[in-house]
């Protein structure tokens, strides 16, 4: 008995022993199942089987650590460009710009420390009335403002008319000429003769007039457009052009097709519209930002505020010191005068580019839902003339190329005198909005913008990248002063000097 239990025992043993030695080396069994004390074993053995297999990568990542400082000992150069260098790919200089940015706040700070130690404190918001208004119980400025409706109801009823039969062809052009003549020429009769006009109530409402008059040409010719495109029957033009693609408006409203459009809503949505060129269905936003809205507000505020307190406090007391005859000074005098005035109009002409076109502009077409929103590009990155003026003022650009440029081509013109007819024109209206305010002819601003064009040709020969850039801010920072340097000599020619005998 006691043999055979000695013999079950030892054959239980050697099972265990082969169950055991058939084991795999990750645990898993590939056998029948171990002994009770076998099993103990394994339980006991498994988790150090794990902790190795987990410890491989560690070694592996430690010997490749320890390569890679063995590399680094023998090795630390590759083929790579220097940041500054254009090859390198980089163009995040914004530490640049902001050392800029404080440096300029600093070399002009003890400019402004001196201003106000000789000056004192000139910011008085309420004394910015008197720029508009002579006499409070005449406001000249503003009538013409009201007037300039006279010359829109026109437009439209002269499209009405030639829209049912009622005018010809040539009876309606004539119409819109006279129309047009008349408000370019009548306010500035009233400007010129009436003493109560002050400059910048002058500027005003030749500027509103100006606005409107580029506006009523457009308006004018698309209506054309859209009259000949329904004479000529033609079914695909007059669906892709006269009246679009089908789509819808907030509300499910169609969009308007010829003649449709000639109502006095529209008329008054395109007068109010931040735009230039008109359109039978504009592009629409969705909804009122009330959030974007509001920033906007603010923003126009502020710098509205900004722009009053340095005219005050910074450009007056500079233009009154250089209220004196350029021939009564030397050349170094004159440059001295120049560079003072140089930094406050181009800091001021910045602020106010961002107040017109970001801030005033997008205020505009978020209130009336007008989508197209781009009024500018990136103008500072202009390395020719050219490119700065396609760019910097949207709307006139794409006034400029729908309504004179393109059509010039279409008549034959070459592109060199298309593009000196458009400066010209620009030219004109800069004149017209500088000297007819100040009662005085001197032709700065118009000679200013012609001057563009060798400039342009240039700059576009001889200079290019980096360099066409700087001499476009060149143009941009010493021009406008020029001219304003020489508008306030004539001007102390013309009314100080006759006192002073």
């Amino acid at each position: 008995m006691s043999d055979s239990n000695g013999t079950l025992r030892r054959r239980a043993t050697l099972a265990a022993f082969r169950g055991a030695g058939l084991r795999p080396e990750n645990g898993s069994s590939a056998g029948p199942p171990a002994s009770s004390g076998t099993a103990d074993r394994t339980a006991h053995d498994g988790p150090k089987k794990r902790d190795l297999s987990l410890e491989r990568p560690t070694k592996k990542s430690e010997k490749k650590k320890r390569n890679n400082e063995v590399s680094d000992r023998l090795g630390c150069h590759k083929t790579r460009e220097s940041l500054l260098s254009s090859a390198s790919g980089y163009n995040n200089y914004r530490g640049v710009l902001n050392w800029c940015v404080v440096l300029l706040v600093l070399s002009n700070a003890r400019l402004f420390l001196e201003n106000l130690l000789r000056y004192g404190i000139l910011v008085d918001p309420i004394q910015v009335v008197s720029l508009f208004l002579n006499d409070p119980y005449s406001w000249p400025a503003g009538c013409l403002v009201i007037v300039s409706n006279v010359f829109i109801l026109v437009a439209l009823y002269t499209e009405r008319q030639l829209s049912k039969g009622s005018f010809s062809e040539l009876a309606g052009f004539l119409v819109h000429c006279i129309n047009m003549a008349i408000m370019l020429t009548f306010p500035a009769i009233v400007v010129l003769l009436v003493p109560s006009m002050t400059p910048v109530g002058g500027l005003f409402a030749l500027g509103v007039h100006t606005i409107l008059f580029l506006k009523l040409y457009s308006y004018k010719d698309v209506n054309l457009w859209c009259r000949e495109l329904s004479t000529a029957k033609a079914k695909k033009l007059a669906r892709s052009l006269s009246c679009p693609s089908p789509q819808h408006f907030n509300g499910g409203s169609s969009k308007v097709c010829y003649p449709g459009n000639l109502t006095v809503r529209d008329m008054y949505y395109f007068v109010f519209a931040p735009t230039l060129c008109y359109e039978l269905n504009f592009p629409r936003s969705s909804k009122i930002r009330m959030g974007f809205l509001l920033r906007r507000l603010f923003e126009m505020l502020f710098f509205t505020q900004m722009l009053v307190a340095l005219t005050q406090q910074w450009m007056i007391p500079i233009i009154q010191s250089s209220m004196k005859p350029l021939e009564d000074m030397d050349l170094s005098r004159m440059a001295e005068r120049l560079l003072r005035l140089a930094v406050p109009n181009h800091l001021m002409w910045l602020m106010f580019f961002y107040w017109f076109f970001h801030s005033s502009l997008n205020f505009t077409a978020e209130l009336l839902c007008f989508g197209d929103r781009q009024f500018y590009r990136d103008w500072w990155n202009s390395e020719t003339v050219t490119y700065f003026w396609q760019n910097w003022n949207i709307p006139v650009h794409k006034w400029c190329l729908r309504h004179f440029y393109k059509p010039l081509l279409r008549r034959g013109f070459s592109k060199i005198v298309s593009q000196s007819a458009v400066f010209f024109l620009s030219a004109f209206f800069h004149e017209y909005l500088v000297s007819v305010p100040l009662r005085m002819f001197r032709l700065w601003a118009f000679t200013g913008m012609m001057a563009q064009l060798p400039l342009a040709w240039f700059v576009g020969q001889f200079l290019r990248g980096n360099y066409g850039n700087a001499a476009v801010w060149m143009s941009i920072i010493i021009g406008q002063p020029f001219a304003i340097l020489m508008y306030v000599h004539d001007y102390y020619v013309m009314h100080y000097r006759k006192e002073a005998n």
